[in-house]
């Protein structure tokens, strides 16, 4: 049963909340940034030459990278409870439980995106643009440039990979239908290969690798759409 709160109250809860995840940001950042030198030396592991530093200002501004962006990985799931709580009271039973599965597939999803990107495309890409040199220049790469780089690469797949989910989300609001997001494929496509291309090498290889798990994951947001439009309708028909 839905239950009305004044809008007061949604002020209130909404600036508790959000002190919950910013709190929860804090918190993780420091953690993360008390194991950050085993973080770097993981993803180091993949630089082919000895990473260099400029000075003692870029030592802390790679840490605290790494830092945050674990920090946001972790608080991900947390600010997806909190945003589960604050309209839970606008919401019916069976809706509360649907939504409440969303928290997990956000945190999953994004792992998996940062998985793909780090170990498929980030190696492809780093290659290609230490080829491109081709014996001509003395190649000094330094830590900061080289994860950011990194994140640059990874971050935009951590978040694209949450595509089904806010899918999912937004056609149990209503606000999105298979027959939309079908009429939507063509230009979708064209979006989604623009991308793939954009951030890889110039090879029909590597943009495959890419396009391919891009257009996957929009024909399993359509499929999710599909599944919900229907359950909508069938529910419907009953209450009418």
């Amino acid at each position: 049963m839905r239950q009305e709160m004044p809008f007061l109250e949604h002020l209130t809860d909404l600036r508790r909340r959000l002190i919950i995840v910013l709190s929860a940001f804090v918190v993780s950042l420091v953690t993360c940034f008390l194991f950050v030198d085993h973080i770097y030396r993981f993803l180091a592991s993949r630089a082919t030459e000895k990473l260099a530093v400029l000075g003692p200002g870029d030592i802390l501004a790679i840490y605290l990278k790494l830092a945050g962006v674990g920090a946001v990985a972790v608080t991900i799931p947390i600010a997806a409870y909190q945003a589960w709580r604050f309209v839970v009271p606008a919401l019916t039973e069976r809706e509360r439980t649907v939504a409440l599965m969303y928290i997990p597939a956000l945190f999953l999803l994004f792992l998996f995106g940062l998985g793909f990107a780090y170990f498929v495309l980030f190696p492809m890409m780093y290659r290609f643009v230490l080829g491109l040199s081709n014996g001509s220049f003395d190649l000094v790469i330094t830590a900061n440039d080289y994860f950011t780089f990194m994140l640059n690469i990874c971050l935009p797949f951590g978040f694209l990979f949450e595509l089904p989910v806010a899918v999912l989300f937004l056609s149990h609001l209503g606000l999105l239908n298979p027959h939309r997001l079908a009429r939507m494929r063509k230009p979708a496509y064209f979006l989604l290969c623009v991308v793939s291309v954009a951030i890889t090498p110039p090879d029909f290889v590597s943009d495959v690798l890419v396009i391919v798990p891009l257009i996957v994951l929009y024909e399993l947001s359509v499929t999710i759409s599909r599944v919900v439009h229907r359950k909508r309708v069938a529910q419907g028909a009953l209450n009418g």
